[in-house]
């Protein structure tokens, strides 16, 4: 099998067991009453079901992504940025702009 199947298989696994986690907590700590909710319904156990592997999903797509991105190794050189120039002499010069007069009225009120 090639090693990026491995690593999708790895990290897929990964993300559906922390959103096992996640809805577990959920779950535990009562939130929104949701272990009220789902031990009263007939159809509870659909319903976490669903919130698991909907969970799963964004969890799972989470981990692989941060496992790609992991992969790059890391840069030593400066890829960019600023470039080493030299010194240069900046002096200001005085520019005159002679003012012209306009032959529009100004209105004032």
């Amino acid at each position: 099998m090639p090693k990026l199947v491995k690593l999708y298989i790895k990290n897929v696994a990964l993300g559906f067991a922390i959103a096992g986690v996640f809805v577990a907590l959920l779950l535990w700590f009562n939130v929104m009453n949701l272990w009220h909710l789902v031990s009263t319904s007939d159809s509870g156990i659909l319903a976490v079901g669903i919130l698991w592997f909907m969970n799963g999903i964004v969890f799972a797509g989470v981990q692989f992504g941060y496992a790609v991105m992991s992969l790059a190794g890391k840069d030593d050189e400066p890829r960019g940025g600023m470039r080493i120039t030299p010194d240069l002499q900046r002096d200001l010069v005085p520019v005159r702009v002679p003012a012209q007069r306009s032959n529009r009225q100004v209105h004032r009120r």
